[in-house]
């Protein structure tokens, strides 16, 4: 009776003792981001940030390879995510959680962790691992936030397919389905899938956003569509849900029957063909995810190797059946271009092997993110890409002519030389930018170099002087002029701006509008299955609205009476009215045909300004000084400001204009400094003081005492060379003795400063050849 008699006092004392307080301290472990970045409360948001980068920088997984240094730099990412956000760190700072459950104080956090402290309440006891100390961190690494998956997560899935969990804390099911969830993330990782986690504590806004209102909750992202999973919680559900992700039509299935029409299509596709080679009866989850990230530039075809009417296939190209293999077919379908083979094959394997052939030998230029990629921008000097492109047509005729040039750029493709060809009557600008419409290459191919100088479009080029036959002799000129492009970049004389090419292969409006219907009704009716009726608010909203809008229409139609008005002619003030309005519009459209461009501060160099803005210029700062004369002041200052326009960016260029009419003398005097470039006629010669320096452009360095020249653009001459300063337009001065070539029209005087925009380019790379003197003369 005893010990039966102790039991039943210690249950009648048990619920006093846990309403009293508890008997020792809370222990100290808390999770507080200032302590974890070493910044202080009042700490700014600069000295945060420079915190912050410099512990990412020393417990980066990736360089520091100490076993807790993953969890350091989580700890730290975490603590620069609260302090970085002014609401997160003001609710920090006054409850102790940076959540937004600002009615739970921090006191009241407390007193809940001293309850389970001081009567050391064990969870893992009864199997429910709240604590997040005590949880498992394999989720941590998945962890999304609202920024994270808008900017990154969102633009991704284009590119692979998203699983995507949202949990919370206190969450029994959470905790239920954990061992399936770890098992399927780490399997989906490897093949290429993504994965991402959502707590909805922190994260309410992207739980919201997601359309998450239960915990928990699993959903799909691909092409930025939102799917949510329905059906048990099992290995095969997970994966059979993210393969339906997937569209149907990746891989194609391939045999003896479709071999050579699929290989085939890759002058219709302008793709590379990919044939896989493996045992098992349907296409592996790994494949169709590969198929999904190269879709833009591969076509996929699967071959079952143990499939009856495959055999022929296996033995044209020596296929092993016990291994995987994957071959890569361009131009020519007898022959794979590369081949890959292994017992198991990896997705870091198969990314490797497919980067390296994105692109056919010679692929077509069919949109504009073709181009870019194939002709990237010129970065500097020193990292020059160029294009060999052929501008042809379709059809018989120009067949020779193309597989010429495949045979040629099959030998000659280099990393910096890629080998590209478009058809003239699919894209008429980009070819007539180029050809400049000239008779010799009309109804003829054509080949040109190109190297592009910026994204908006401007390239410099050269073209062949002849039609391109793809005879020995064509082979021949062009082997010499890449030969040449190799040592003096300046070989591409031309400069140009071209448009942006069509998308030749981009569907129909009306076939993207139903597709876009179509997928709409889908997610609509997969909602309205399900009963997920928050999801079919906005079709219910947009229902409400038209029919809202066709019953106001109706009613104000009925109820309208304007029949007399549209009946009756209009009054002679209205007409008059009318009249006016209609020439102002008018007159607005004729002085809005002028594009605005923007404003270059261009000052006179005078005599008083002239030791500031030159002599006693700051090292690394140049002066570009245009010369002109009192009648052409003003077409030669409209074209200098749209040359120039773009570099004004730079802190070490200034802009000044000279008047030749005031200071010939001066100009004269540093002209004989270079002599080479620009011979100073002899002063018994009669035409001496018809000299015409009108559009020249010096820049000078008032700091190193040199000078680089720029010489006007002849009229009429499209094709002049620039080269050093002196070698721009060397044929103009033979007019030395002669009389200037410009005519008084501002459009010949415009053409003199055709390209300054290309020697703009070159005096900032350093490549212009610097005239020294001794000293700078006054400017009188």
């Amino acid at each position: 009776m005893e010990p039966a008699r102790a039991a039943w006092v210690l249950l009648l004392l048990l619920p006093p003792l846990l309403l009293l307080p508890p008997a020792l301290p809370a222990a100290p472990g808390d999770f507080d981001p200032y302590r974890v970045l070493g910044v202080g409360r009042g700490s700014s948001q600069a000295d945060i940030k420079k915190a912050y980068k410099r512990l990412a920088r020393e417990w980066h997984p990736d360089k520091n390879k100490d076993p807790g240094a993953e969890d350091k730099f989580i700890q730290i990412s975490k603590a620069y995510e609260i302090l970085s956000n002014e609401e997160k760190r003001a609710n920090f700072d006054r409850y102790g959680d940076a959540g937004e459950s600002q009615g739970f104080s921090q006191h009241q956090h407390r007193q809940f962790h001293r309850f389970h402290d001081g009567f050391y309440f064990d969870e893992s006891f009864f199997h429910f691992p709240f604590n997040s100390e005590r949880r498992d961190t394999s989720d941590e690494k998945y962890l999304l936030h609202f920024s994270h998956y808008m900017n990154e997560i969102v633009p991704d899935s284009f590119k692979k397919p998203y699983l995507i969990k949202i949990t919370s804390d206190w969450c029994f099911s959470c905790i239920h389905i954990e061992p399936v969830w770890k098992e399927v993330a780490q399997e989906l990782e490897a093949l290429g899938a993504g994965i991402g986690v959502v707590h909805a504590g922190y994260e309410r806004r992207l739980a919201h956003h997601l359309g998450a209102h239960s915990t928990p909750t699993l959903l799909g992202l691909i092409n930025g569509k939102i799917t949510f999973f329905h059906n048990a919680v099992v290995r095969e559900n997970l994966r059979q849900f993210v393969e339906n992700l997937l569209p149907g039509n990746l891989v194609e299935k391939i045999t003896d029957k479709n071999y050579i029409r699929f290989l085939s299509d890759w002058r219709k596709d302008n793709k590379p063909h990919v044939l896989l080679f493996d045992h098992m009866p349907v296409v592996p989850l790994l494949y169709k995810l590969t198929a999904f990230a190269y879709r833009d530039y591969l076509s996929f075809g699967y071959v079952y190797v143990g499939l009856r009417g495959t055999e022929e296939l296996s033995s044209q190209y020596n296929i092993n059946v016990y291994s995987p293999t994957m071959m890569i077919f361009k131009e020519n379908i007898d022959r794979p271009a590369d081949v890959v083979q292994a017992r198991e094959m990896k997705k870091q394997l198969i990314d490797d092997f497919l980067s390296q052939n994105k692109f056919l030998m010679v692929a077509r230029l069919t949109n504009q993110r073709l181009f870019q990629e194939l002709c990237p921008v010129k970065k500097s000097h020193r990292q020059r890409k160029h294009c060999v492109v052929l501008l042809t047509g379709e059809g018989e005729k120009f067949a020779e002519a193309y597989e010429a040039f495949l045979t040629f750029a099959v030998a000659n493709t280099k990393d910096t030389l890629k080998f590209v060809y478009i058809y003239n009557e699919r894209q008429p600008e980009f070819a007539d930018a180029l050809l400049m419409d000239e008779e010799k290459y009309r109804g003829r191919s054509a080949v040109v170099i190109l190297e592009r100088r910026n994204n908006a479009g401007k390239i410099a080029y050269k073209a062949l002087e002849e039609a391109w036959q793809g005879s020995k002799e064509d082979n021949f000129i062009l082997l010499d002029l890449l030969d040449q492009l190799r040592t003096d970049p300046g070989l591409l004389s031309s400069e140009t701006v071209v448009a942006d090419l069509n998308d030749e292969l981009a569907p129909m409006f009306f076939i993207r509008w139903l597709y876009s219907t179509l997928d709409y009704i889908s997610d609509c009716w997969d909602s309205l299955f399900h009963s997920n009726w928050r999801e079919m608010m906005p079709l219910l909203s947009l229902l409400f609205s038209v029919l809202f809008i066709l019953f106001g229409t109706v009613i104000v139609q009925a109820f309208s009476d304007s029949s007399d008005t549209r009946d009756s002619p209009p009054s002679e003030k209205e007409e008059t009215a009318a009249k006016t309005e209609k020439n102002d519009v008018s007159f607005s459209k004729e002085s809005n045909r002028v594009p605005k461009k923007g404003f270059v501060e261009v000052t006179e160099l005078t005599d008083i300004n002239y030791t500031s803005n030159l002599v006693r210029l700051r090292p690394g700062h140049m002066n570009v000084v245009l010369i002109l004369s009192n009648s052409t002041k003003t077409p030669l200052l409209q074209k200098f400001a749209l040359e120039v326009y773009t570099f004004t960016g730079s802190s070490s260029l200034h802009f000044s204009f000279l008047s030749l009419d005031k200071h010939r003398e001066w100009l004269e005097y540093l002209l004989e400094f270079a002599q080479d470039a620009a011979p100073i006629p002899n002063q018994y010669d009669k035409h001496f003081l018809e000299r015409d320096y009108t559009g020249y452009v010096l820049a000078l360095n008032g700091h190193k005492k040199y000078f680089c020249l720029f010489k006007p653009h002849r009229s009429g001459d499209e094709g002049g060379t620039p080269g050093s300063c002196e070698d721009y337009d060397a044929s103009l001065h033979a007019e030395a003795r002669g009389k200037p070539s410009c005519s008084p029209g501002s459009r010949s005087i415009k053409n003199k400063l055709h390209k300054l925009s290309f020697w703009m380019e070159r005096l900032l790379e350093g490549s212009l050849q610097r005239f020294y003197i001794p000293s700078w003369p006054a400017l009188d």
